[in-house]
């Protein structure tokens, strides 16, 4: 009896583990079905995606299909109405010049025989080589290679997950080569040399410009990023931090910049990066004046003109913090400006009022008022856009609109600037104005919804294009040759905003 009860407590302990390894099977049935519909959700989403990427691209691409379409139908129709008008010209002096060969009169016939045989060579010269070969051909000059996408879906699969890495290590600031210009920062880091964790990307973080809270402007692969429309004049603090499947990295150093408060003499001078006298022991620190070289690592591709980053734009980002601290009245504007030397009534002037007169003064004092200096930016221009006296001056090659921004952006505070236009024969209207980083470059300007401009009303050779944009009352004013035209031209802007023109070959800005 004891031999058989000590037995029996073994295999009840045995039935006990037995009854509990059921129970955990069970979960895990339950904890499959969740987790199979779990993961065909994100299967689905991902596929989705993929496919609305892919719709996308095919609108794209029907739209430039369409582009080519139109561009060979008005090459073709244009010279059948060049054609059609010599034909017609050669048809009428041949018929006028049978009906003179039938004259019987023999001195009337030679007193107008030499001048017919003259116009009958030079009708015939006319009709030269070339003059009856088409200038556009029927075909598409456009091929399609999908033969690596659709490899790539005929490979797209499952990844074994595998065991997880450990976390990275903190990015280290790249101190040569960060910089600031006018109101940007150029931002760059890499992993620790002696690093060899997996890394899937980073997280650059600025504050407010005013010892405010951290906010992500960048999400990305890339290992520098450039962020526009900060404040001019602000000192700014930035860290960065690496990311993983497995978990997050510390935070590297902070690095202080200070954005650009003096006017420049030259439109490739940069302004220089300083830190605050109580900079602590986590903050890194770095010599001033930034060498000029390093203006060259600006903005090569498009961004994101929200907060919320998209990662198809990588190294680019658009910083916009709606802090009360930033939020200027044009009353406080104004008193800003009575600091640096000029003389506003701000006393109880209405706004209606009062944007016009500062529009007026503005052009008496802004070479005292300029905070930048910017040039036009060949890195995101049409490529029919010509550049010289150091980026200052544009032409274009393409009787074809084409658009070129400046290199500075603006989210917030007031700003002006004129445009000279030195070459300009009526025809078509160049445009002035305002646009977002990724405008159409190859329409007039204002025929998206990306770009705010004024294409006509009393813009001539020699003349002076005025354009106040005031992101503080979000308005935008035009005036030429120092007259304002009409009232505030638009209303509700709101973002990151570059000057911007659009032009063709009769024009010269």
């Amino acid at each position: 009896q004891s031999q058989l009860s000590q037995a029996l407590n073994g295999l009840s302990d045995r039935a006990k583990e037995a009854k509990e390894f059921l129970v955990q099977l069970r979960n895990m049935v339950q904890q499959i079905q969740e987790n199979s519909v779990e993961f065909e959700a994100c299967l689905v989403a991902q596929c989705d995606a993929l496919i609305d990427a892919l719709n996308r691209r095919k609108a794209q691409l029907l739209s430039r299909v369409n582009k080519e379409h139109e561009h060979k139908l008005k090459v073709v129709r244009d010279q059948i109405s060049h054609c059609t008008v010599k034909l017609r010209q050669t048809t009428g002096l041949m018929e006028y010049c049978l009906e003179v060969i039938k004259e019987n009169d023999p001195s009337g016939f030679l007193q107008i025989s030499d001048a017919l045989i003259r116009r009958v060579h030079l009708t015939e010269d006319q009709w030269g080589k070339g003059t009856l070969t088409p200038r556009m051909t029927t075909d598409f000059d456009l091929n399609l290679d999908n033969a690596p996408l659709l490899q790539s879906i005929h490979q797209l699969d499952f990844v074994q997950m595998k065991v997880s890495s450990p976390v990275p290590a903190p990015p280290i600031l790249q101190l040569e080569e960060c910089c600031t210009h006018n109101n940007s920062a150029t931002l760059s880091w890499k992993q620790p040399p002696l690093s060899t964790v997996q890394v899937e990307g980073y997280i650059l973080e600025l504050d407010d410009g005013n010892g405010g809270q951290f906010r992500e402007v960048y999400v990305g692969k890339e290992t520098m990023c450039t962020v526009d429309g900060l404040h001019f004049n602000s000192t700014y603090s930035a860290r960065v931090k690496a990311f993983n499947k497995t978990g997050v990295s510390p935070y590297s150093k902070t690095l202080v910049l200070q954005t650009s408060e003096e006017p420049f003499p030259h439109a490739g001078l940069s302004a220089s990066l300083g830190f605050p006298r109580d900079t602590q022991s986590e903050e890194q620190t770095l010599p001033f004046p930034v060498p000029l070289e390093r203006l060259q690592l600006r903005r090569m591709s498009p961004f994101s003109s929200t907060l919320n980053l998209q990662p198809s734009f990588p190294g680019r980002s658009y910083f916009e913090l709606r802090s009360s601290a930033h939020q200027l009245s044009l009353h406080s504007s104004l008193q800003s400006l009575n600091s640096a030397g000029c003389n506003f009534d701000t006393q109880a002037t209405p706004y209606s009022q009062l944007g016009k007169y500062i529009l007026l003064q503005l052009i008496d004092i802004k070479k005292m008022v300029a905070v930048a200096w910017f040039s036009f930016d060949p890195a995101s221009a049409h490529a029919d856009i010509i550049f010289s006296n150091d980026n200052l001056t544009v032409t274009c090659n393409s009787y074809d609109d084409r658009v070129v921004l400046g290199k500075t952006g603006f989210s917030k505070g007031l700003h002006y600037w004129e445009l000279s236009i030195d070459r300009y024969d009526n025809h078509p209207d160049p445009a002035f104005g305002v646009a977002r980083i990724d405008v159409l470059k190859d329409a007039m300007l204002g025929k998206d919804d990306k770009a705010w401009a004024i294409t006509e009303g009393g813009i001539t050779k020699g003349a002076t294009v005025g354009v106040l944009l005031d992101l503080t009352r979000r308005t935008l004013t035009f005036c030429i040759n120092e007259d304002q035209q009409g009232p505030v031209a638009f209303e509700n802007l709101e973002g990151l905003f570059f000057p911007a023109v659009s032009l063709n070959r009769n024009v010269q800005v």
